[in-house]
C-alpha cells in the first residue's frame, strides 16, 4: 500500500503522456506524450479508426474569450475578481472586453481553450477553499497538455505542475490557458501577496 501510495502521489511535472476522449458531434481524442506537442484525432465512424486531424495544437498567447462558472464571483479572493472584472469591462491588461463560454465540463472547456485559446478557470472560493478540481485526475494531466500547447496553468499562486500531492483526491484551484491571459492572474496574485505584506 505504501509503495502504491509513493508512486500515486506524484507531481504533474512526473507524468509521460495526458489525453481525454471528447463525445461531441464527432468524437475526440487528445494526447501528448510531452515533446511539445499536442495531438488531436477525430473518430472516423465509418473505419472505426481515430485520424489525426489536428497534428499540433498551439495555443495563441492571447485571446480574449473566459471560461469560468461566473455564479461564483462573489466568493472568488480578491485578486481572481480583480482580473475578470478587468476581461469583462476590457480594462484588463488586453484592453478588450472578454466573451465568456462556459460549459461546465472540464474536458469540453479545455478542449475548447485548446483550439481557439483563451483562459478556463475553477478557482477557489469561500465554499471550496482548496478548489474544486481534483489534482492528479483533473489538474495535473490538463495542465500537461496546456503546457505542452504553449499555455500555462496555475493556482494563481503556484505551477499546477509543481504541486507534490499529500492524497489522492487532492483538490486544487485552476486558472490554465493562454499565456497573457495566465500570466495576469498570476501577476495579480503575486501583487496581491505583497500589499499585504506590509
Amino acid at each position: 500500500d505504501a509503495v502504491c501510495m509513493v508512486n500515486t502521489l506524484q507531481p504533474g511535472n512526473n507524468l509521460a503522456a495526458a489525453g481525454y476522449v471528447l463525445y461531441s458531434s464527432s468524437t475526440f481524442l487528445v494526447m501528448t506524450i510531452g515533446s511539445g506537442e499536442v495531438y488531436g484525432f477525430t473518430l472516423d465512424e465509418q473505419l472505426g479508426e481515430f485520424i489525426l486531424s489536428h497534428p499540433s495544437i498551439r495555443l495563441p498567447d492571447s485571446t480574449p474569450i473566459m471560461s469560468f462558472n461566473e455564479a461564483n464571483w462573489d466568493m472568488w479572493d480578491e485578486p481572481m475578481r480583480e482580473v475578470h472584472n478587468g476581461w469583462r469591462s476590457g480594462t484588463g491588461k488586453a484592453g478588450s472586453r472578454y466573451t465568456s463560454r462556459y460549459v461546465g465540463s472540464m474536458v469540453a472547456d479545455v478542449h475548447r481553450t485548446l483550439l481557439y485559446g483563451g483562459v478556463f478557470g475553477y478557482p477557489a472560493d469561500t465554499k471550496n477553499i482548496s478548489g474544486k478540481l481534483r489534482l492528479l485526475y483533473e489538474g495535473a494531466p490538463m495542465s500537461f497538455l496546456i503546457e505542452q500547447a504553449g499555455g500555462l496553468a496555475t493556482t494563481g499562486r503556484e505551477r499546477v505542475m509543481d504541486i507534490i500531492p499529500d492524497n489522492v483526491h487532492e483538490r486544487v484551484p485552476i486558472v490554465m490557458g493562454s499565456k497573457n491571459e495566465v500570466q495576469e492572474v498570476i501577476d495579480a496574485y503575486k501583487k496581491h501577496d505583497s500589499d499585504n505584506l506590509l
